[in-house]
């Protein structure tokens, strides 16, 4: 029984282990594929080939998003080849082991076949066991010839279960192998697309370096532009704030109007167990001294619950467009790579999508405002302190005070003359800017 035992947790830890080695090649296979496919889509974002300023340098920007992807996509399959051969390593070492343990139970076998083939007849085995000397010592030595009998028949079934294990681990292995070597191959095709698009930005970047009049002008419209909406929202974003703040004022004024009315009735039912109006008389001065403090919160409970629910989601929410996209203009401050004195200082993240594309709540909350500026709509999104801004929408599909759920349709994104269809997107918590790529999943 003990050898059975032994028999069926080794068995159990080797498939556990050959199952955690699939589950982590079909891991890494499932994010490579998404970010494939994203970046297959991007590719779908058409050029302008018009040669102006602005065409060019949203060209230039889509580009440089795109190249970011492409090194991004690179980097996770030069990541997943070194796990992978880790895993090759790893899996190796597990089938020597199971080679090394086939051969000594072969070997193990062999040497009790050998022994039973000498002591084979039954008259032997008989005169071993009527040759004891008592009755306890024959009782033993029959236990002794049927559990000999029995441990050659498991060696028998472990070495053919360990001959199994060994051909499935072989398997595993050249899955490993296999799976290494087409995505050696991937890096490569994909590290020749990067070539050819940071060839394509170069030739883009010397047209535009001949242009540095015409492109100042452009991001100093872009720069008025941005200052005049981040005015908007900022105004909008206070109001909310203070909203918030009479909400959670009220809720404290509630609470401790309860807590005085309870502790007046609990006072009051102690006075009339403890017999009359002289035992009242005593508990009314003292419970009318108590006053009425008011603690004041930034939050009430509901938006206390609603904002810890959206913390615990940083990194995994939704991207707020529809569709195929790229992101364009990366939140802060930064210089644009290969045009002198050019940049840019964003508040939040400018994403590029396809034309019809559709702009999407990031998370559960509230429509707190609906605003417009330069002909076109702009949403904000409440996740108890925390604020969601929405903004270039031709078109607008729900309305100020309405409860929104994750990747609720807020509107769609305006697509421009050029075919640029771009959502500009902020994240706020209270009046502090936070960058929305942090708060994301890629």
């Amino acid at each position: 029984m003990k050898h059975i035992f032994l028999l069926l947790i080794a068995c159990c830890w080797l498939s556990a282990l050959s199952a955690q080695s699939s589950r982590k090649i079909r891991e890494l296979e499932a994010k490579r594929k998404e970010l494939q496919q994203q970046i297959a889509e991007s590719e779908t974002l058409l050029q302008s080939t018009r040669k102006d300023v602005k065409s060019q340098l949203d060209n230039l920007a889509l580009l440089t998003g795109q190249i970011e992807e492409r090194r991004r996509y690179i980097n996770m399959i030069e990541s997943d080849v070194n796990t992978l051969a880790s895993e090759v390593a790893s899996l190796q070492k597990q089938l020597n082991k199971l080679q090394r343990d086939l051969k000594d139970k072969k070997q193990k076998y062999e040497t009790s076949v050998q022994y039973m083939y000498r002591n084979k007849s039954i008259q032997e085995k008989l005169m071993f066991i009527f040759s004891a000397e008592t009755l306890s010592q024959t009782y033993r030595r029959m236990r002794y010839v049927q559990e000999y009998a029995s441990f050659q028949r498991l060696q028998a079934m472990e070495i053919e279960r360990k001959q199994k294990q060994v051909a499935a681990k072989k398997k595993e292995v050249e899955q490993a192998k296999n799976a290494k070597l087409q995505l050696l191959k991937q890096g490569e095709a994909e590290k020749a697309k990067l070539e050819e698009q940071e060839k394509e930005r170069q030739t883009l970047l010397t047209d535009l370096q001949k242009k540095q009049k015409g492109i100042q002008n452009e991001i100093n419209k872009k720069k008025h532009s941005a200052q005049q909406l981040n005015v908007q929202i900022d105004r909008l974003v206070e109001m909310e704030i203070e909203k918030a703040r009479k909400r959670a004022e009220e809720e404290a004024r509630r609470n401790a109007a309860d807590a005085s009315k309870a502790a007046a009735a609990k006072a009051e039912n102690e006075n009339k167990g403890a017999g009359g109006t002289d035992a009242a008389s005593k508990k009314e001065p003292e419970t009318a001294k108590k006053t009425v403090t008011v603690e004041k919160f930034n939050l009430n409970n509901e938006d206390r619950q609603l904002s810890g629910t959206f913390e615990r989601n940083r990194g995994v929410l939704p991207v707020p467009i529809t569709g195929p996209y790229v992101i364009v203009s990366h939140y802060g401050q930064y210089a644009v790579d290969g045009l002198r004195n050019v940049k840019l200082d964003n508040k939040g993240i400018d994403i590029k999508g396809k034309q019809g594309a559709q702009a999407r709540a990031i998370f559960d909350g509230e429509v707190s405002a609906i605003f417009q500026y330069n002909g076109l709509n702009n949403i904000l999104v409440r996740h108890g302190n925390y604020i969601s801004v929405y903004c270039n929408l031709s078109s607008v599909s729900v309305a100020k005070g309405s409860k929104v759920s994750t990747r609720t349709v807020l509107g769609t994104v305006h697509t421009d003359s050029s075919g640029n269809t771009i959502l500009h997107f902020q994240l706020r918590k209270e009046t502090a800017k936070l960058n929305p790529e942090l708060w994301l999943g890629k």
